[in-house]
């Protein structure tokens, strides 16, 4: 369930929206029902395109920059202001705190809807919704978007990147805001590799129980959990790799410390 979670769900609210308009043309009010079918239909779309199988959050249409071309927004409307929607009410009825500082100067949270949002410190901002637009406002900000489905999981190599960015965030001495929705799932994944990568716990598993511990709503599913993995194998093979290269480089030298390479430019000279 955890896996197909966004899909199953898109898709009731596909089966209400059809239900709405089947309703209304019985009643002969088809041309009042047409929005309610419109609605379905781009619900089934991202319902498909958001399946564990498929997952292309790019049907979205989310630019780089975070905006969202003027196309896509007229085509997906009925998704996009919906999750907004919802976002805030949740958000409004749940009383969560919109961010939490995991460490000095590393934060996680939910889309920032406004300014009051936003941790202090001008952070860089990590941005791992494929739903949410970045707010004007934060023009100004470092900016990174890893575009994802709710309940879905940045891919691996997606998780590298943001790691390798916030590191070089970090490296100028700037605060960096990892967000998703509700900075329960996908946000919470990324900050899971950062905090390993930096030093601060030994494995994603740490981190996860290090996060929760100043979090405690944060839910992760097998998909985070699986890219997580994936992700600390990728390193660990990668640590083994630059290891050996690191042995070989060393056995390539003689007992005095010079290079194959040294040794024949002293034979020639």
């Amino acid at each position: 369930m955890l896996g197909l979670g966004l899909s199953i769900l898109i898709a009731i609210k596909a089966t209400a929206w059809l239900s709405l308009y089947l309703i209304f043309s019985r009643f002969g009010f088809t041309v009042l029902a047409i929005p309610f079918l419109y609605a379905s239909l781009i619900s089934w779309l991202v319902s498909i395109a958001s399946h564990p199988s498929i997952n292309l959050p790019m049907l979205l249409g989310k630019n780089p920059d975070g905006t969202f071309p003027i196309l896509s927004t007229i085509l997906f409307f009925p998704y996009l202001y919906f999750v907004r929607a919802f976002s805030m009410a949740r958000r409004y009825l749940s009383g969560e705190e919109p961010y939490t500082q995991v460490c000095e100067g590393l934060y996680v949270g939910g889309w920032p809807a406004s300014p009051r949002l936003l941790p202090p410190g001008n952070p860089a901002i990590i941005d791992c919704t494929s739903e949410f637009p970045r707010v004007k406002e934060f023009k100004a900000h470092s900016y990174l978007c890893v575009p994802t489905w709710d309940t879905r999981s940045p891919q691996p190599g997606q998780i590298e990147s943001a790691v390798k960015w916030a590191c070089r965030m970090r490296a100028r001495n700037q605060p960096v805001f990892i967000h998703c929705a509700y900075g329960h799932g996908r946000s919470v994944a990324v900050m899971c590799a950062l905090l390993v990568d930096l030093g601060i716990v030994e494995n994603w598993k740490a981190a996860e129980k290090y996060i929760r511990e100043r979090r405690p709503y944060i839910k992760m599913n097998s998909l985070h959990h699986k890219a997580l993995e994936e992700w600390s194998s990728s390193k660990l093979s990668s640590s083994k790799r630059n290891g050996e290269l690191g042995v070989n480089s060393v056995g390539q030298s003689n007992p005095s410390g010079n290079t194959k390479a040294s040794v024949l430019e002293n034979k020639i000279d």
